[in-house]
């Protein structure tokens, strides 16, 4: 034996010094270099790895969404909220596109080498989103008349919570309609939760005492009598009915 060290010796002592090195740097190292790992220090500059039709996404703030893209329109859910967005694809300069919601907001922007920026309230300049993985299919699941009056009461129990009064929810449904009804009392109840922590949420929230889900030709909100009535469209899927966002704006310009 010679002494020196083998190749093999040196590959794991710089093994152990990276590891000594990343358990002195400390969380917020630890937690950069993750965020560097995703995105890169200049995320979305480069061409990014072609993503699955339905794939799940995290945002540089840590949030997580699944992205579909299916379907006839594609379709957008946040890991920590109920709601489904369904969203419109337009073109956009330098080959991009941007997905926006029912109110012609933005949501996503995809560049043509494949970036992906994502849209909220608490990030309205945008944020960018890195590829996760594959993410389950965001589709309508049938239902019964039990389960649709379950859903009309978790959805009225959420609101009422709100509202820190009793909102009624109702519907009238047919085996055709009752998965996107008992989807759109939710996405209602998303919308009372939102309606609430506005300044003017009292004032808002006073214009309805029940709220009564029906078929029509196409997604609509309107507010009359202290009723607020949501209407679906059920040929049209998760598009087929308006977004909280929509509810919100709805209730609050009335």
């Amino acid at each position: 034996m010679t002494g020196e060290p083998t190749a093999s010796r040196i590959a794991v002592l710089a093994a152990l010094l990276a590891a000594l090195a990343a358990g002195f740097a400390g969380p917020a190292a630890a937690q950069e270099s993750l965020r560097e790992g995703l995105f890169g220090r200049h995320a979305g500059s480069g061409r990014q790895a072609p993503a699955p039709p339905v794939a799940r996404y995290v945002a540089e703030d840590g949030r997580m969404f699944v992205l579909d893209r299916t379907q006839g329109r594609p379709l957008l859910k946040f890991e920590d909220s109920p709601e489904v967005w369904a969203l419109q694809p337009m073109p956009a300069p330098r080959g991009d596109v941007i997905y926006k919601n029912d109110l012609g907001e933005p949501v996503l922007r995809a560049t043509r080498l494949g970036g992906l920026t994502v849209f909220t309230d608490a990030r309205p300049q945008g944020t960018a989103a890195a590829l996760a993985g594959d993410g389950p299919p965001l589709r309508l699941a049938p239902i019964g008349p039990q389960a649709l009056l379950e859903r009309l009461a978790q959805a009225s129990l959420r609101a009422s919570r709100a509202a820190r009064r009793t909102i009624l929810f109702e519907a009238e449904a047919t085996p055709a309609s009752s998965a996107l009804i008992a989807d759109a009392a939710t996405v209602t109840s998303v919308a009372v939760v939102r309606m609430s922590r506005r300044k003017d949420g009292r004032a808002v929230l006073a214009q309805f005492r029940k709220v009564l889900l029906v078929e029509g030709r196409r997604p609509a909100a309107e507010i009359e009598d202290e009723v607020l009535t949501i209407t679906v469209a059920p040929a049209q899927g998760l598009a087929g009915r308006p977004s909280s966002e929509r509810i919100v704006k709805v209730a609050a310009e009335r």
